[in-house]
């Protein structure tokens, strides 16, 4: 079934990115790995549309910006526009990380489809895509 094969790459997915993760050095989950580079790329943005952006529900987004925050990586400030929105920016050690691992998460990216050659991962990831395209807009 394909929802049971897509949970267990996911779990593939999840393994291989805290593995090369951790040998690199980086205590990042693939969550906080995927919001810390929206925010390098968007810097400013606030919470919700964070969460929007990285598909992971608003609700418990601010767990990941507290974590992220803890470890010095995000700075989080009240919106002077909307006092109950919460702007997001990267310190300075938060991009040095981000732009650090970038290289590594890349690697990992073929290590998560070994089994497949590069013909088949760019279909593959053509079909994902288009199993996801209405989300994806």
């Amino acid at each position: 079934m394909a929802g049971h094969l897509i949970r267990r790459l996911h779990q593939r997915s999840t393994q291989v990115f805290q593995s090369e993760m951790q040998k690199a050095g980086f205590d990042l989950t693939p969550v906080q790995f995927a919001a810390l580079e929206v925010l390098r790329t968007n810097p400013g943005i606030d919470q919700a549309s964070l969460s929007a952006m990285i598909a992971y529900d608003r609700a418990t987004i601010g767990g990941v910006i507290d974590r992220l925050e803890h470890k010095g990586l995000v700075e989080r400030a009240v919106s002077e526009s909307d006092r109950r929105a919460r702007i997001l920016n990267l310190t300075e050690s938060g991009r040095r990380v981000v732009e650090s691992a970038l290289p590594v998460v890349r690697m990992l990216q073929t290590e998560i489809l070994s089994n497949l050659d590069d013909a088949e991962r760019k279909q593959f990831l053509a079909f994902a895509r288009q199993a996801l395209s209405q989300e994806l807009e």
